[in-house]
């Protein structure tokens, strides 16, 4: 048994001693210990533009090949994950979520037909574990070579009293560059052309907040199994984030936009839903009319659906509902298109096309969207109901 004079002595000789950073809450050296862990990983997605190893205070990309653009432009995206994090650290799987996070960056930067061509990513934590850093580093280097960007850099910040010991967060930004006469977007768009729709592999990463609501209330845990999914509660929840911008990148190429068989501009399908993401890629005085009954719903969003009894508008508003990227084509390159991406093994269809908005077109209610994020585009009517 310790005597109040013995702890009086301990404290004394801790507050002679000083306080240290460790004392803070910070170690330094599970910081180095996370980056022995993941260099490897990253070195995987270096090229021979990438100068440099790891560690740098600036990571360093060589853009000669700029030099043989007549005009480039650079495009730029950041982004972060959500709440879907919180699933992550609930099941103590993290070697995905960086699948998550290169989504939602390059496949922004691809939209605009822009090549993604180095990222970097971002880690706040309340404490640094190594393992669990290099984990979600691996995730984020594994996609980031599926998506043939090289990740040139990062951060791992250490955050005790802000953050809990077991919670993270991750954010990460990319550049990426496209010919000004190749860029694409709603001055592409004409009437008469079609959308394709391209399957998600899930959930994606929006809309955590609600789907994390319903399945609370419902009491549903994690590790239950589910029929409807063929898997548990979570392992469906953590589905990575399918990454389209090779498949995006190879479309654009195989039907450039000076072609009679051409593309015209892709929609990233992430917050806000299928209609109002596409409106934003649409030119005022187009509609595109996009028919639901050409796909059905995946099993996991009719299930959020049923058991938080949530409204159809709601959903379509907040989840992809199957559909992560769209492309809008000429209609001459539709089929092929099509016939592209699922040769390259993308589950890809045709999901309606565009006219002039007119008269006819129904403008109340929540099946039209015109407009969204600020852009004051084109506008989108879904039709008929879900396959």
């Amino acid at each position: 048994m310790t005597s109040a004079s013995s702890t009086a002595d301990m404290n004394a000789a801790q507050n002679n001693a000083g306080i240290t950073y460790a004392a803070a809450g910070v170690d330094v050296e599970a910081g180095d210990r996370a980056v022995e862990l993941m260099k490897d990983a990253v070195k995987a997605t270096h090229n021979a533009s990438v100068i440099g190893g790891v560690g740098g205070f600036a990571g360093l990309y060589d853009v000669s090949k700029l030099l043989t653009y007549k005009r480039p432009l650079l495009a730029t995206s950041t982004d972060g994950v959500g709440t879907k994090v919180a699933i992550a650290q609930a099941m103590d799987i993290h070697d995905t979520i960086g699948y998550d996070l290169v989504g939602m960056v390059v496949d922004d930067i691809v939209v605009v037909g822009a090549e993604p061509l180095y990222m970097t990513d971002y880690i706040a934590c309340g404490k640094v574990v190594p393992e669990r850093i290099a984990d979600i580093v691996r995730g984020i280097a594994a996609a980031c070579s599926v998506a043939g960007t090289a990740l040139v850099g990062g951060e791992t910040a250490e955050h005790p009293g802000l953050l809990g010991e077991q919670e993270y967060d991750v954010a990460g930004a990319a550049t990426g560059v496209v010919e000004a006469d190749a860029l694409l977007g709603p001055d592409r768009v004409r009437e008469g052309d079609v959308v394709i729709g391209m399957a998600s592999s899930g959930l994606h990463s929006n809309g955590y907040s609600l789907v994390r609501r319903v399945i609370n209330h419902a009491g549903w845990a994690l590790d239950r199994q589910v029929s409807e999914l063929g898997r548990t509660l979570g392992e469906e929840l953590l589905e990575p984030t399918r990454v389209y911008a090779a498949d995006c990148l190879d479309l654009a190429r195989a039907f450039p936009v000076t072609a009679e068989k051409a593309v015209h501009g892709f929609s990233h399908v992430t917050g806000g839903g299928l209609a109002a993401n596409l409106a934003r890629v649409l030119p005022q005085g187009l509609v595109a009319t996009v028919d639901r009954s050409t796909w059905e719903l995946p099993a996991i969003f009719k299930l959020v659906s049923e058991l938080g009894r949530v409204p159809l508008p709601d959903l379509e508003r907040t989840l992809n509902l199957g559909v992560g990227m769209v492309a809008v084509v000429s209609a001459e390159a539709a089929d092929a298109a099509v016939a592209r991406l699922n040769e390259r093994g993308l589950p890809s269809w045709i999901m309606g096309s565009v006219s002039a908005d007119s008269d006819a077109v129904i403008k109340t209610g929540p099946d039209y969207v015109q407009g969204a994020k600020g852009v004051d585009g084109g506008a989108v009517q879904l039709v008929n109901a879900y396959a």
